[in-house]
Formats: structure tokens, sequence, C-alpha cells
């Protein structure tokens, strides 16, 4: 594919290596949210049915871009911590003892275990990466595979870790919490929109996404793929609109015991947001058109060259079967002022993430190769 660039508002003079950290707006899903913002001013517009189609429509897209075979599970929520809090409160608790965790994880990915683990008297486990500069993504899987057993309750983690673009097998240690019963939880924040996933494949119990990172969408907007051994559980909130027949406004004191089918029973209240919502679907219209396989290998073509330049200079990066070409860390020769550095990096205008002595580059289809030679320059010109 070629440089997406033209469909955002990106100045020239500006190096924005860093989607990970926040997405900037494609100007469709811009034009979305001043759309939304301005039909608040004739309330009159909005007719009960609307509550209810772009959410639908939503759902859809989303169960498209993870492959979920009904739009029905996919719930509409504001945060990754609003979903991990949902799958934990629906988790059998019986069916082990210990939930394992990767180290150094988001910390929406691990307060919530810690809470389940000091509400249900279970053991959190976790799992360090491995102090290696060589084969450190692989011996680190190795290492959460072999800590699955018929005690694991449960494995939460991202599909990628969100320092370093460090890739997990899901597949893999899916197959192996299966074999025990266990459940499986995934973040997707740092890799879905940009690295493909299938839930058919994979088969989690949870998939929880942000949508403001790789999703291109609006903050406080997140989605939830709940598979069917969680979709009989308790939502959060008691939301009328999660409940059977909120479609009919004028049957809406005719309280119902039955929810909506499906996930839907774990949507946010107010999750029809008139102006996130809207965001949101143009978002996810153009992930799905540039199709995450394609944002991988243009991301790879983009980057490719630079990291074997960097490997001359004595930075190390992980091996790419083990890392994502969309997120990835450089970890810097121990010589490296880091405080130098990140000025150098502000005068040139060039936006990354530092992560303690490692460098987070997350570049997406609004980058361009002139974008990556800034950053070659001034890791290429600094004492080494």
């Amino acid at each position: 594919m070629d440089c997406q660039k033209h469909l955002f508002s990106l100045p020239d003079n500006h190096h924005y290596i860093n989607c990970s950290y926040l997405a900037p707006l494609p100007k469709t899903v811009e034009e979305a949210g001043i759309r939304g913002i301005r039909q608040k001013n004739r309330p009159w517009e909005t007719a009960p049915e609307d509550f209810f189609t772009d959410s639908n429509r939503l759902r859809v897209l989303f169960a498209q871009l993870i492959n979920a075979k009904r739009s029905a599970d996919i719930a509409i929520m504001p945060s990754v911590s609003y979903g991990l809090a949902t799958a934990a409160q629906n988790i059998d608790s019986s069916k082990g003892n210990t939930v394992i965790i990767a180290g150094e994880q988001f910390p929406s990915n691990v307060y919530a275990w810690k809470r389940f683990c000091n509400e249900h008297d279970c053991k959190l486990q976790i799992i360090e990466a491995p102090p290696l500069s060589e084969g450190r993504g692989r011996q680190w899987n190795k290492h959460i595979l072999k800590a699955i057993n018929s005690n694991t309750l449960l494995v939460a983690l991202g599909n990628v870790h969100w320092t370093d673009g460090t890739l997990f097998d899901v597949e893999e240690i899916g197959k192996r919490i299966r074999k025990n019963d266990g459940y499986f939880v995934i973040d997707g924040t740092q890799s879905v929109g940009a690295l493909p996933i299938d839930v058919q494949n994979v088969r989690p119990d949870a998939l929880i996404c942000a949508g403001y990172k790789w999703l291109m969408g609006p903050y406080s907007m997140a989605l939830g793929y709940f598979s069917s051994r969680l979709q009989e559980g308790q939502p959060l909130e008691e939301g009328w609109i999660v409940r059977k027949n909120s479609e009919d406004f004028s049957g809406l004191i005719d309280y119902k015991e039955a929810y909506q089918p499906g996930a839907k029973r774990f949507d946010v209240g107010e999750r029809s947001n008139f102006i996130l919502v809207p965001m949101m679907i143009e978002a996810l219209k153009l992930i799905l058109e540039w199709n995450p396989k394609n944002i991988q290998q243009y991301c790879k073509k983009l980057t490719t060259n630079f990291i074997q330049e960097l490997k001359t200079f004595g930075y190390q990066v992980e091996d790419p079967a083990w890392r994502g070409h969309h997120m990835f860390g450089i970890r810097l020769p121990k010589k490296i002022d880091m405080d130098n550095l990140n000025n150098r990096l502000i005068n040139r205008n060039i936006h990354l993430s530092l992560r303690g002595s490692s460098l987070r580059i997350s570049p997406n289809v609004y980058n361009e190769k002139k974008d990556i030679d800034a950053l070659l320059d001034v890791l290429t010109d600094i004492d080494i």
C-alpha cells in the first residue's frame, strides 16, 4: 500500500512515529465527530431507532475486523479496564487457583487481576521477560507456555507487549489454556487494527481493545469481544438499553429480566454516544479498507533498512519473528545519555516514546521515509 498521510492533518515539519501512544485522527473521523456535535443542536432529528442503528453498525465492523461469527459477540465500552472488569466478574474461580500475566504488563491488565486474586484467594503468577539480548521473545513465550498447568485459571496478556512490541503466540497459549479448561483474556489495544487477529483461531474468552490507538478512533471508546462462555454473565451495570425489547420506547416501564442477546448485555450505559460512535465507525471503515496485513507490510518496508543500519551502531532490536512491525523497541547502547537523546529528538520534532533504556517506535500508514530518516540521523549522530 502507499502512504496515507493525505488522509490526516499532520504537519510536514513533525515526525510522528508514536501511534502506540495516541493515534492522530483521520480527517473523516474528525468530520464525523463534528457532525455528531452539531446534531445535538437539533435533538428533534434524533429518532428512537438512532439509539441502536449506529451501535449495531459498529459491532458489525469490529466483528468483521477480528472475524467474530456474530456482531452480537461485540460489546461497546468506554475503556479496556471496563472490559477487563467485566471479564473478571464472570470467570468461574473454581476452575483453578493461578492467574498468569506477563511481566511489566500495562497496568489496566494487572490491577484487575490483582483484585480478582485478592477476592478469590488466587495466586498471581508474573512471567518476567528473560534477560537476554538474543532470542528474548522466543524464550519469553516458552516460559509462559511452561507455566500453564492444571492449576491455571486464567492467562491475561496482550498479544504484543505494550513496551516493545514483543509478540506472544496467542494461538499456542490459547490451545494450552483450553486443555486445562482455563480462561484466556487478551488486551488487543496495541495490536488490533495494525496486526491481523482471528478470534476463530485464537479463541479467547475475551478480547478488549481501546479505540484511540491502532483503531484510529476517539478516546473513551473501547470494543470488546466476548465468547459464548461468558455471554450469560452479569454486566457491571444495569442500563435500560441492554434489556430485551429496549427498542420499544413506549414499553420501557414494562421491566424485563432478560437481556439483549449475546455480549450486548455488557455495553456501557449511554453506549449510543452520538459523537464517539460515528467517529469509531469511520475509523474502522478505514482500517478494513487498508487491511491490517497490508499495514504490517507497509511498516515492515518502512523500517527494515532502518533497523539493519541501527544494528551496525550497537542498537538491539528483537528478531522480526517475535515482534510487530508496527511497534518495536530499540534497546540503546549503555553509553547513550537519555536526556541528551530526548533533547535531540525534541529539537527535530521527532515524536516517539522513551521507555527506560529503550525507544518504542510505532509507525503507521501516515508515516513516510523522511520520518524514519530523521530518526536515523539522530540515533547515528550521537555519542555511543
